[in-house]
């Protein structure tokens, strides 16, 4: 697995959201974006995670960032993450994981002893120009909005 570090150009994607709509890296020219990879909408870890950057999304604004969540699941699952959950932010679909390798978020993972590919949780704070701040791989769900947060207090 290819780590991305800081300062290199973030990936682009073009990806559908939770509406079906295509949503990319150039739509977020001019703002920081925080863009966080999942394992699987509405599993425990993965609502944690959503609901913390969901109930930080004022604050994260404020700060001129804007948040994606992306996961292998399906939009029509998305969207029904995204309504049970009220969390208003694009969830995105990388059902083939490409875009999951292209940042780093896709490896090696074990569970009970066997080892299988799968999503690492992943964060990313990405600059208004496309270039990565700061990463934090297999990040802890309550960990991936204060981490972004503080990286934004040092700048």
């Amino acid at each position: 697995m290819t780590k991305l570090n800081p300062g290199d150009k973030a990936p682009d994607f073009r990806l559908s959201d939770q509406d079906e709509n295509d949503v990319n890296l150039a739509d977020y020219k001019g703002r920081k974006l925080l863009l966080y990879f999942y394992p699987k909408a509405d599993t425990p870890g993965c609502t944690k995670q959503a609901c913390n950057v969901r109930d930080a999304r004022e604050e994260l604004a404020d700060l001129g960032v804007d948040v994606v969540g992306i996961s292998p699941d399906a939009p029509a699952k998305q969207k029904k993450f995204n309504d049970k959950h009220g969390l208003g932010f694009s969830l995105l679909s990388d059902q083939d994981n490409a875009i999951a390798k292209a940042y780093g978020a896709w490896g090696e993972k074990s569970m009970y002893g066997k080892k299988y590919e799968g999503i690492i949780r992943s964060s990313l704070l990405i600059d208004e120009d496309g270039k990565v701040v700061d990463t934090w791989y297999k990040v802890s769900p309550k960990d991936t909005v204060n981490k972004a947060l503080k990286k934004l207090e040092e700048a």
